[in-house]
C-alpha cells in the first residue's frame, strides 16, 4: 500500500513524547474486529499464533481477489479460506530495481522496491519484539513470488486521516510511545517511505506499520538520527541481541549480507543514542 507522503505533519506527530505500551506476544497481530465474512467463519482470530497465521497465509485457497484500492505498487486484496477459517490478505509482487530513481524532490541510487522487504520487515519486527507489523509470508501468486500479509480488519483510520481531521488519541502517552517505536523501527530498517497511509490505527488505538517495500537500504548511517528519542526496554535488549548469524537465518533469503551489515551498523547507532540519553529514554509498554 503506498500513498502520497504526508510530509512534515507526520514527522511532527511521530516526534511526540512519553508513557504507555504494547507488549510483545506470540499471538498474531490479527485485528480484534473482523470483516463480516471472516467473523462468520471464525470468531477467534486473536487467539491465533504467528505460526498459525503464517501457515494459513501459505496454504489457504485464494477464493476471491480485488484491487487493494490504494497505492502505486499494484497491491491485491485477496480472500483466503482453508475450509474452516476465512480471512483476507494483501498480496504484493513488486520487485523493482533501478540504478537511479528520480522521485519528486529526491534522487535515489541503487533503488529497490521489493515485496521481499515486507517479509523481512515482519521477521525483524518479531526478532526485536516490536509486534507492530502484521504477519507476512512469501508465496507464489500468478507464477510470481509475492508477499502475503494478514489483513488488519479493525482499522478505524490511517495516520493520514487522523492528521487531516485533527483527531487526538485518547491516551496521548501510550500513543506517543507507539510512534516512538515506529520511528526506531524505521531507522533500523532504513525505511524511506513511511507515510500517513501505511500507519494503520485500530479501534483500540493500536498502531500497525505496513508496507515496507522501500526499506533495507545499505547506508550505515541513520536516515534521521533525531527521530530516535525513546525505546521500550525489552525492544532495546532485543536490538542489542541481534547478530549477523541470527539475521542471516531469519531474513537471509530476502535481503543481502550487505543489507544485514548495514542494519547492524544502524542498530549500533540506535543503541548508542538511547543509552546516551539514559533512563528517561526508556519505558515499559502496556499489553494491548
Amino acid at each position: 500500500m503506498r500513498v502520497v507522503l504526508c510530509g512534515a505533519a507526520l514527522v511532527a506527530v511521530i516526534a511526540a513524547s512519553p508513557a504507555a505500551s504494547v507488549g510483545f506476544r506470540e499471538a498474531a497481530p490479527a485485528a480484534s474486529a473482523q470483516s463480516a465474512s471472516s467473523q462468520a467463519s471464525s470468531p477467534s482470530f486473536a487467539a491465533l499464533t504467528d505460526s498459525q497465521i503464517e501457515q494459513f497465509l501459505r496454504t489457504a485457497k485464494i477464493v476471491h481477489t480485488k484491487d487493494a484500492g490504494k497505492g502505486v505498487t499494484g497491491s491485491v486484496r485477496a480472500t483466503l479460506s482453508d475450509g474452516s477459517l476465512t480471512h483476507d490478505a494483501q498480496i504484493q509482487t513488486i520487485d523493482d530495481r533501478r540504478t537511479m530513481f528520480d522521485a519528486p524532490g529526491a534522487v535515489e541510487f541503487n533503488f529497490q522496491d521489493s515485496w521481499k522487504f515486507n517479509v523481512a520487515a515482519y521477521r525483524v519486527d518479531r526478532l526485536i519484539g516490536l509486534d507492530m507489523v502484521p504477519v507476512t509470508v512469501s508465496r507464489m501468486w500468478k507464477s510470481s513470488p509475492a508477499a502475503f500479509t494478514w489483513w488488519v480488519d479493525d482499522v478505524q483510520m490511517d495516520e493520514g486521516k487522523r492528521l487531516k481531521e485533527k483527531i487526538q488519541p485518547p491516551d496521548a502517552a501510550r500513543w506517543n510511545e507507539q510512534m516512538q517505536l515506529v520511528r526506531v523501527f524505521d531507522q533500523l530498517i532504513y525505511n524511506v517511505d513511511r507515510n500517513g497511509g501505511n500507519l494503520l490505527i485500530g479501534k483500540t488505538w493500536r498502531v500497525w506499520a505496513i508496507d515496507h517495500t522501500r526499506a533495507f537500504r545499505t547506508d550505515h548511517n541513520l536516515k534521521a538520527a533525531a527521530n530516535v528519542t525513546r525505546c521500550d526496554r525489552q525492544v532495546l535488549e532485543r536490538l542489542k541481541g541481534l547478530t549477523q548469524e541470527g539475521l542471516q537465518k531469519a531474513v537471509g533469503q530476502y535481503i543481502s549480507k550487505t543489507q544485514i551489515d548495514a542494519l547492524l551498523a544502524r542498530r549500533d547507532k540506535i543503541v548508542e543514542i538511547i543509552e546516551r540519553a539514559g533512563p528517561p529514554a526508556l519505558f515499559d509498554r502496556r499489553v494491548h
